[in-house]
């Protein structure tokens, strides 16, 4: 079990700048909506326990050198629930916000709605909803840390409605409170861990950690009114090597020279060079290319894919938000965390990076289970919709609409160590009845090489080291 710190506790062991906001005016008397008995001393006993007249605390505070409005809830207030009084306060931070303009950090310790007052504390869910989405409409992020434990109402809305969910190690995370679970239920489906192996929360945070985190997310999801120019194409990795000969001129790239970059001779070589072991990968990639990285992970539905690496980082003190394929096949999960990913940069104005490195879509039972067909084409509409721009490298196999999912369409560069085709050579062979030994005359005439690419208007250009690159266009 997590840590219970109070409200205020929490608030301090986060930051040393906080100043709280007005509580709004509201009648406190008397034993509530329902004229439940004893509640009032309930209320009375829990004031003179903490403290507090509520159970949240709200106000500005400064966090890594960020501004934001901070919500910090008090369990030890009749178990940090929300009745009416609460969702006044919460209404009320979030208002704070989008007049502010400034992002939400909530510290969340609830475990769910208040009895004692019946239907008006649950509705106070949709308060919470409406004001979120206010904010979100507004642009600012929304980032909630999980403490122990975050259940019931307060889960579902502040807690997995927001942009960024951290939470602490060993915190209680579920729907159920441990008191209405089913007696045999599995006790790690309600923890901070389970919920990450199941794409429900982004990261676990130390406690030691968590006020340089917060601050670094904030730094990453600040808002954006104007329009952002297009992340810098990232300089290829690896095999890109000297050509010994001296400059190769190919054809079809508009004269440009290609230099001292080695592209492959066939569509074959094409292949094998995208499937080699020692090819960069996309965490090489994103180290060489990004200053900070923090990674996002799940969809929001029950699965990560492993695969797949998405988040926010700092390319020369710019945010861009990242989306890259590692070499496997993509599974639904991955799809559904990229388009999660693609739309939170697009509300915050930040640019899109996606590496594309994939044979292809999953496509065994299980992915076809988790809605493969519907998953990619939420990746693509979140493309299509993108009102920010999005650069695409392909650094390795790009395989058919797998792959095609998460590229740019008037935004793709290429390595020399990729290719990028309507389907695998050796699936094309099969689907044209075609001997095993034609594969290799399969893959020239898919016209899959990097070269082809460009020439085809596929690609804009053939990546180089260093930033170098070869083709017909320029970034944005």
């Amino acid at each position: 079990m997590a840590e219970r710190l109070t409200a205020r506790e929490a608030i301090a062991a986060l930051t040393a700048d906080f100043t709280e906001s007005a509580a709004p005016a509201g009648d406190t008397a008397g034993d509530g909506p329902l004229g439940w008995t004893g509640y009032a001393g309930s209320r009375a006993r829990a004031t003179a326990r903490t403290g507090e007249q509520e159970s949240v605390v709200h106000g500005t505070a400064t966090v890594g050198g960020h501004r934001c409005v901070l919500i910090s809830f008090e369990f030890g207030f009749l178990g940090g629930s929300l009745g009416q009084r609460t969702g006044d306060r919460l209404e009320a931070a979030y208002e704070e916000a989008v007049t502010r303009r400034l992002p939400l950090v909530s510290l969340i310790a609830t475990g769910g709605s208040r009895m004692q007052e019946g239907m008006i504390a649950l509705t106070q869910l949709h308060r919470v909803a409406r004001a979120s989405a206010r904010l979100r409409a507004a642009g600012p992020a929304q980032l909630a840390v999980l403490r122990d434990p975050t259940t019931g109402g307060g889960w579902a809305t502040l807690g997995a409605g927001a942009d960024v969910i951290l939470a602490l190690p060993g915190a209680q995370i579920g729907f159920a409170g441990s008191r209405v679970r089913p007696a045999d239920a599995d006790p790690a489906a309600y923890g901070a861990e389970g919920q990450l192996a199941a794409g429900s929360i982004d990261a676990i945070v130390p406690p030691g950690e968590l006020p340089a985190t917060v601050g670094r997310w904030l730094g990453l999801l600040a808002h954006h009114d104007t329009p952002p120019a297009p992340a810098p194409v990232p300089a290829a990795l690896g095999r890109v090597r000297e050509v010994p000969s001296g400059p190769r001129r190919t054809t079809g790239l508009s004269g440009h020279d290609l230099g001292a970059t080695d592209l492959p001779r066939t569509g074959w070589d094409a292949v094998l060079r995208a499937r080699a072991a020692d090819r960069p990968r996309a965490g090489a990639y994103l180290d060489a290319y990004f200053d900070l990285r923090l990674p996002l992970s799940g969809d929001r539905c029950g699965g990560t894919d492993p695969g797949l690496l998405c988040g926010f980082g700092l390319r020369e003190g710019r945010p861009v938000a990242y989306v890259a394929q590692c070499g496997t096949a993509t599974r639904p999960a991955g799809y559904r965390t990229a388009a999660r990913v693609i739309r939170l940069a697009d509300r915050l104005g930040a640019p899109v990076l996606t590496l594309v490195d994939t044979p292809g879509a999953a496509n065994d039972a299980e992915a076809e289970r988790s809605g493969a067909g519907a998953a990619i084409a939420d990746a693509f509409a979140a493309i299509a919709a993108a009102r920010v721009p999005v650069t695409t490298l392909v650094i390795g196999e790009g395989g058919s609409g797998g792959a095609l999912a998460l590229a740019a369409p008037d935004n793709t560069h290429v390595t020399p160590d990729s290719y990028f085709s309507v389907i695998a050579p050796e699936l094309a062979a099969a689907i044209l009845k075609r001997a095993p030994d034609q594969v290799r005359a399969t893959a020239g005439q898919l016209r899959l090489r990097p070269q082809d690419l460009v020439d085809l208007g596929v690609a804009r250009s053939v990546a180089g080291p260093r930033g170098r690159r070869a083709g017909q266009a320029e970034d944005g």
